[in-house]
């Protein structure tokens, strides 16, 4: 029986195609839906992995164009009437409101847009990270301070051929302090500080706003996260039989997305428009300069050219990307460009040649780890000594910034872990309930559950943070980073980088 669902949604897609290929977008719309629903129905009788993972690939790229037929029909009402392959093969366009040029300044609507869209991307908050709350990095330091405060600050400085930098690539292994240093120089900079992150993903209200419908249930998220509940994604042999789109690719049917700006801003699945949101990134920070740009993991971004892998709009986007970075007729002298990278070797030999500072994020030294613990423990109770955070440090060979951050969150929890299990406790002179053992002197023999029976909860107190909870808590953790690791990043260090 499932199968005829399968056959009618195939049938009202091929229908909806074809009216969608004629521009009839008021008909092509509720032929989407229709398909969609038997689509969905299907999938849940669907036993076969390879045709789940089809229909869930089809399913995703018919919702997308339904998205986009609705906002076109909430905008400019039923659209062109006759484009051919020309309202598949490229974004529907709204028409202007009130004819021609109204607008005022004569900016262009679509490069408004892509603008309006970027402008997320600009950090208003100090993330509230100092220069002095970065462990060690010294050499990194310094050299960010050179090319971001200096010119800011003392501009006589740079003068005749003293330029300051341009391009940084921060790279090292996972967890040493790569996006903490860009905190810092966010927090630091008196200029627009521009954020990326390489996951690439749509804006989020493309997912909760934009519903079909009216509804933001009838969302494209909504809908996807209806239909993971029957199967997850990719594209297999049952393709054949199902109509697409010549321009519209869903690499990822399942975007994630965070309250954080990723390079999704960057990335559109319509032709040409990545370019222009390159350089309408360029543009903007040209304009609001002196500004940084930052963008983390950008190997995701500006792999190597020409492998086997690589699409033909990664490769328009790298190419847009060398040429604002320094190509001819952009002054970017007032433009930093901030890289962070975890795997350098992947990384376009072209993209590398345009960062002046290759800077190596090394694992932390035992005085950088030392302040590490300091700054993670903050103003928590403890009763480490001096000599205790030497021993913590030269115990924690090998591990990153992150590892120690995990350590200490996980020593953080040992007190509450024994106020959880105490047989007894004893009240403190300003009538504080701490568990204790049993030869304390004032010990009662009563537990953590039983004191909050008695109304007591809010006068109960973990103790203090010892260096015993450290030992338990490190006998149990280990490092993330390999040595493997180390000698790769070594190895690109002495080839082609310097020490931070």
């Amino acid at each position: 029986m499932y199968s005829n669902f399968k056959e009618q949604a195939i049938e009202y897609v091929k229908q909806a195609v074809q009216e969608d290929n004629a521009g009839n977008y008021s008909k092509a719309f509720p032929l989407y839906m229709n398909a969609l629903e038997y689509f969905k129905t299907h999938l849940k009788y669907e036993k076969n992995p390879k045709i789940r993972e089809a229909i869930t690939q089809k399913f995703t790229e018919y919702l997308r164009r339904a998205e986009e037929i609705r906002a076109v029909l909430d905008e400019g009402g039923p659209g062109p009437a006759s484009n051919g392959d020309a309202a598949v093969a490229t974004r529907p366009k709204s028409k202007p409101k009130s004819g021609g040029g109204e607008g005022g300044d004569g900016e262009d609507p679509e490069q408004a847009k892509l603008r309006a869209g970027l402008n997320s991307a600009i950090i208003r908050e100090k993330p509230n990270v100092k220069w002095n709350d970065v462990a060690g990095l010294e050499s990194a330091k310094q050299a960010l301070q050179e090319a971001v405060i200096l010119p800011v600050k003392f501009p006589q400085f740079f003068t005749g051929k003293r330029r300051p930098w341009r391009a940084f690539l921060l790279y090292g292994p996972p967890g040493t302090g790569k996006s903490y240093l860009a905190k810092a120089v966010a927090t630091e900079a008196d200029s627009t500080f521009f954020s990326f992150s390489s996951v690439m993903q749509l804006p989020p209200s493309f997912y909760w706003e934009k519903g079909i419908g009216g509804s933001s249930k009838d969302g494209l998220l909504f809908k996807l996260f209806e239909l993971i509940i029957v199967c997850l994604s990719d594209f297999t042999a049952f393709s054949s039989s199902l109509p697409c789109f010549c321009s519209i690719k869903c690499s990822n049917p399942f975007p994630t997305f965070s309250a954080s700006v990723s390079s999704s801003d960057l990335v559109s699945k319509w032709m040409g428009e990545s370019e222009k949101l390159v350089s309408n990134l360029f543009e903007m920070a040209r304009d609001s300069a002196p500004s940084i740009i930052f963008i983390d993991e950008i190997d995701s971004l500006c792999g190597q050219r020409g492998e086997g892998n690589e699409s033909e709009a990664s490769r328009r986007i790298k190419t847009e990307l060398l040429v604002q970075m320094q190509g001819v007729g952009h002054n970017d002298q007032k433009v930093l460009v901030l890289a962070a990278t975890n795997t350098p070797y992947a990384l376009d030999q072209a993209i590398r040649r345009r960062f002046d500072k290759r800077i190596y994020i090394p694992l932390p030294d035992v005085k950088a780890r030392q302040h590490m613990f300091k700054v993670h423990l903050g103003d928590t109770p403890h009763n480490l000594t001096e000599s205790d955070f030497e021993n913590l440090a030269r115990r924690t060979e090998g591990f990153s910034g992150s590892d120690i951050s995990v350590c200490v969150k996980d020593v953080l929890f040992e007190p509450v872990r024994k106020t959880q299990d105490a047989m007894f406790f004893f009240k403190t002179p300003n009538n504080m309930w701490m568990p204790c053992g049993p030869k304390q002197p004032g010990a009662v023999q009563i537990t953590m559950q039983e004191l909050a029976a008695k109304g007591l909860a809010a006068q109960i107190l973990p103790p203090p943070i010892s260096r015993s909870d450290f030992d338990k808590v490190l006998a149990r953790q280990r490092p993330t980073v390999s040595k493997a690791d180390l000698e790769v990043h070594e190895r690109f260090t002495k080839e082609f980088g310097e020490e931070g």
